[in-house]
């Protein structure tokens, strides 16, 4: 099986670690606000009283525990489309993982300063529109 290390190291049983890391801990305070209705304050509301980009994400996880896509989408569509995004890169990983051939963006846009940014710059815009919305 050939290297398929980039030049930061990356490896896809990384991605793989890291994405199950992540996942346990989604589905661990998913599954606490699910059973018990105690989730995580966020500090960024408590301080501004406006919501921050993730606020609502216990709220998603938990919906999407109960198969309630919709109710997933309105409480946090940011974080719902980054979890889709996380679970086609994991499934990508896999198949890299288990032999298969490596799944790569194209060199020009593999800069993970431009999609850091690019995501920085979703967010700001997601907590902006959802805060001047009504209701808000």
């Amino acid at each position: 099986m050939a290297n398929s290390a980039g030049a930061a190291g990356f490896t896809a049983t990384a991605g793989l670690k890291s994405a199950a890391g992540l996942g346990v801990i989604g589905l661990s305070l998913s599954g606490m606000y699910a059973m018990t209705g105690i989730g995580i304050p966020c500090p960024w509301r408590h301080l501004t009283n406006t919501l921050c980009p993730f606020c609502g994400s216990t709220t998603m996880g938990a919906a999407l525990l109960r198969g309630d896509l919709g109710a997933a989408w309105a409480a946090n569509g940011f974080v719902l489309l980054l979890l889709a995004g996380l679970g086609v890169a994991s499934l990508c990983w896999l198949v890299e993982a288990l032999g298969g051939p490596p799944f790569r963006l194209p060199r020009r846009l593999a800069d993970q300063r431009v999609w850091y940014g690019l995501l920085g710059l979703v967010a700001i815009a997601f907590a902006v529109l959802r805060n001047l919305a009504p209701g808000a």
